[in-house]
């Protein structure tokens, strides 16, 4: 999580004051990812983590901080953003959570325990599973609702962006899995999708593991309402995969697969698309990736993501149909 904005120590320390978290001991830039300015804030009291929103406004955020509000109060182990002493209202039971600092919204949560796992078995990947389900019938009565923010209407705009970047066999896959996906978008079976709440981001960098058991999900700031097959697909394409190739996993994806649904088994049409879910998953990450790539923006700590990396599962995907 790149650093666009330099947050003063001086601030850092009257924020922690003004939450009543404890006395500043150490302000630390993350590195890694391309959205926000995140810096491990830690005070005698405990670590937390501080996240300036660098293309998220103060009228978007609420949904982001208060979904993770929602969850952590139903059990699932994500972010637990922290509230003004005595802010809260009847309109707002949470407190006020949304923040600002150095002029730009923000946020403080609680930092989860665990490191991520680059390498998962299958143990790792039934704990996702199971724990995607929970959040997503947790999710089920969250009041507010935003639609995905990289859904389809987004991938349309912006492959426009990236055509220019690309060579004559990268355009033409992307101008067809781009039609292939409007067509399953405009389709019964799309419409027949169970929907709620999802993560969209839940890759292995986003989870937590500690001792062998799963500590947390977070990175909640793609989040929106979808199909909630998009999020197991977004999830298959990164835990259930090859990293090298793209290749599907199969044990792998059998383990995730079965955890899920022993929580929230799939419907029929679920079970229906989820070849065409996996590519639309792909597809996603690679416009994105293609966009912060060629048209990335200046940051004390930024490191793009290889594109190549979802073109390669596209490719996999489309060739390679999963079934159930």
């Amino acid at each position: 999580m790149a650093v666009f904005t330099e947050v003063p120590e001086s601030e850092a320390s009257e924020l922690a004051r003004t939450l009543q978290l404890g006395r500043l001991r150490e302000l630390r830039g993350i590195q890694g990812g391309i959205e926000n300015t995140n810096y491990y804030l830690t005070t005698d009291q405990g670590e937390y983590v501080l996240t300036l929103f660098e293309r998220l406004s103060f009228e978007q955020l609420p949904f982001y901080l208060h979904l993770m509000k929602h969850l952590a109060q139903h059990g699932i182990p994500v972010p637990d953003p922290q509230a003004l002493p005595a802010s809260a209202t009847a309109q707002e039971p949470h407190g006020e959570i949304l923040l600002k600092v150095c002029g730009k919204p923000a946020a403080v949560v609680n930092k989860l325990r665990g490191k991520s796992e680059p390498a998962p078995g299958e143990a790792q990947c039934a704990a996702v599973g199971e724990m995607l389900a929970r959040m997503h019938l947790a999710g089920r009565d969250y009041a507010r609702h935003q639609p995905n923010p990289r859904g389809l209407a987004w991938w349309n705009e912006t492959a426009g962006l990236v055509m220019p970047y690309l060579d004559e066999a990268q355009k033409a896959l992307l101008a067809s899995e781009l039609a292939f996906q409007n067509h399953v978008a405009a389709g019964s079976a799309c419409a027949a999708l169970p929907r709620g709440v999802i993560h969209a981001d839940l890759f292995r960098d986003n989870t937590l593991f500690e001792d062998g058991r799963l500590t947390g999900f977070f990175d909640f700031y793609f989040a929106g309402v979808d199909s909630w097959l998009f999020d197991v697909a977004v999830c298959l394409n990164d835990w259930c995969i090859t990293l090298a190739t793209g290749a599907h996993d199969a044990a792998r994806a059998c383990a995730f697969l079965q955890a899920y649904c022993g929580v929230r088994p799939l419907a029929s049409a679920e079970r229906q698309l989820l070849p065409a879910m996996l590519r639309a998953g792909a597809l996603r990450f690679w416009i994105s990736r293609l966009w912060d790539f060629h048209l990335p923006r200046e940051a004390a700590m930024l490191q793009p993501k290889d594109p190549g990396h979802f073109e390669r599962v596209l490719r996999q995907r489309a060739a390679h149909p999963v079934t159930l």
